[in-house]
């Protein structure tokens, strides 16, 4: 350990002039995370190291240094400013809501949290926030079990899963105490009420209930004697207040729910502010990243700690992303599914990181495309090329070529024996080998199937890694076989399969439309990305004697 802490605070005394406790200490934790729970002594003998080592010259840390080794790290991304006031530990978490599976949208809440917890070595939570729903946003069961293997995927490392429906009665208790000391009420005030009350300022007449009163009422509202919609708890705030959003706002509701880990045996639920108020104390939050356009949960949770007596965490905004060219929405994905438009979670048309895991995107991709905006702000807007560009760089060099015949056209060509095209696996990595497509030549002609587009009278064409054809009114003619004359003549190089040799090739889209053609048998890795030579990179999703079923990922 002292050698750890020896190392790393050389290390950042060298590049900053003097060692800071707080980047010493995360580095410590994210080289050995076992350390964290020697916490206590890692920041005590810290101190001690770093008072050393902060009196040394220039020369003398130079010396120390050449006793450790530093493996070549990937610099943090300067986009991410560091968090600000972090002390000897750093505690976070991601909050979804399992109404459906985690989108493209929530992966910037868990990639911004995560790359934060890592540089510090520190603690990230997941907590799925299944406390505040409704008729037209339920818990879906099966998000238990898939947000955090979406999570794993997407490289997201978290140290414990909490879930919010298991802490009801920590949530009961504190609303006890808010009306015990006069800080809420229960209000039975109509919802069209309310609204017209906050918006003239005007309190109701439960605002100024007694202390038993209201205590009765809540006991009321846990009993089920109201039904949903009748009864509320309410959080005195200033009526006068500028927004009439904060003006008294909701802490717990009546909602009939049938919840799919507790069932129906709670009638009381806590909206997100006030879950989020005890939650982000109780769990020992230090920091928390939110979208700029939650200013009014931040309002709220700050104006409970005040009650309380509370330490504030720290809470760090960035501004919208939108991608241009799509629509993500949950709901409208579930309902989709439900009726049987979606095929699935996996429906290229969710947009959730399933399916985009399903049309053969990396999860690095993901993760270079979110960091790239950073923690400005400024809201984004980005074309979803954007996203396929990041993809592309690593997808590139991996992805096998194979041909793809979309609109399939069928020439005849004289050949007196069978031809065998060795065609590369990939351009630029011949140690990948090749793959052979061999045309069999039936009485002295060939059948060669080839893009309709590609079909001209007169025009000549190169059929990749074969020869060369001129295009006839009745078929085709051999030009020659030789590469540097189709280099010299500046002819198109296709694609092309023997026509009694292929497979059908079924590809779905990013629309949710199926485009159907042929590919070459070779085709066979199931779960891997390829690319169809002028057609498009895919990912193999299944594969059989007759068919080839695939995604199609990007240009």
């Amino acid at each position: 350990m002292n050698e750890t802490i020896r190392k790393y605070a050389l290390k950042n005394a060298q590049e900053f002039g003097e060692a800071q406790k707080e980047a010493v200490i995360g580095k410590v934790f994210a080289d050995n995370p076992d350390l964290k729970q020697k916490a206590g002594e890692v920041v005590q003998t810290a101190e001690s190291i770093i008072e050393e080592v902060n009196e040394m010259s220039e020369q003398e840390l130079e010396t120390a240094l050449e006793d450790f080794e530093f493996p070549d790290e990937q610099e943090d991304d300067e986009s991410l400013p560091d968090l600000p006031n972090v002390g000897d530990s750093v505690t976070m978490r991601m909050a979804p809501f399992p109404s459906g599976m985690l989108h493209i949208g929530n992966a910037r809440m868990a990639i911004l949290n995560d790359e934060y917890v890592k540089r510090y070595g520190g603690t990230l939570y997941l907590v799925i926030d299944d406390t505040a729903g409704s008729e037209e946003k339920k818990p879906l069961e099966k998000a238990y079990e898939e947000i955090p293997k979406d999570l794993e995927w997407l490289g997201v490392d978290f140290d414990e899963i909490i879930y919010k429906s298991d802490r009801m009665e920590q949530f009961y208790e504190y609303a006890e105490r808010f009306l015990e000391e006069g800080w809420a009420y229960v209000c039975e005030c109509p919802a069209e009420t309310l609204r017209e009350n906050r918006e003239e300022g005007i309190a109701c007449d439960h605002r100024d209930q007694s202390i038993e009163t209201n205590l009765e009422k809540w006991q009321d509202m846990l009993d089920g004697v109201y039904s949903q919609g009748e009864a509320a708890v309410r959080l005195k705030t200033d009526m006068q207040y500028d927004d009439p959003a904060f003006r008294d706002r909701v802490l717990l509701r009546v909602a009939e729910l049938d919840h799919p880990r507790v069932g129906d045996d709670y009638h009381v639920w806590p909206m997100l502010e006030f879950s989020w108020a005890i939650d982000d104390h109780e769990l020992g939050m230090t920091h928390i990243i939110r979208g700029k356009d939650l200013m009014m949960e931040d309002k709220m949770e700050q104006f409970m700690w005040d009650l309380l007596d509370w330490d504030h965490p720290e809470i760090v905004h960035h501004g919208l992303l939108n991608i241009e060219d799509i629509k993500i929405s949950t709901s409208t994905s579930k309902h989709k599914i439900d009726d049987g438009e979606y095929m699935g979670w996996h429906d290229p048309r969710t947009w959730s990181l399933k399916s985009l895991k399903k049309r053969g995107f990396d999860p690095e991709a993901i993760r270079n495309f979110i960091l790239s905006f950073g923690m400005s702000n400024s809201n984004v807007r980005v074309p979803v090329d954007t996203l396929y560009t990041e993809n592309r760089k690593i997808i590139d060099e991996r992805a096998n070529r194979y041909f793809f015949i979309s609109d399939p056209a069928t020439i005849k060509v004289p050949l007196d024996e069978p031809q065998t095209a060795e065609a590369a696996r990939h351009p630029d990595d011949p140690d990948r080998g090749t793959r052979s497509i061999t045309v069999e030549p039936d009485q002295g002609t060939a059948s060669i199937m080839v893009e309709a587009d590609d079909i001209e009278p007169g025009k000549e064409l190169r059929l990749k890694d074969l020869f060369n054809v001129r295009i006839t009114d009745d078929g085709a003619e051999l030009v020659n076989d030789d590469l540097e004359y189709a280099l010299d003549n500046d002819l198109d190089i296709v694609q092309w399969l023997p026509a009694d040799a292929t497979k059908r090739c079924e590809i779905i889209m990013p629309d949710g439309t199926k485009e159907t053609g042929h590919c070459e048998t070779n085709v066979d890795a199931v779960d891997t990305v390829i690319q169809f030579i002028r057609y498009g990179f895919c990912r193999i999703d299944q594969v059989n004697s007759e068919r080839v079923l695939c995604y199609y990922t990007h240009s």
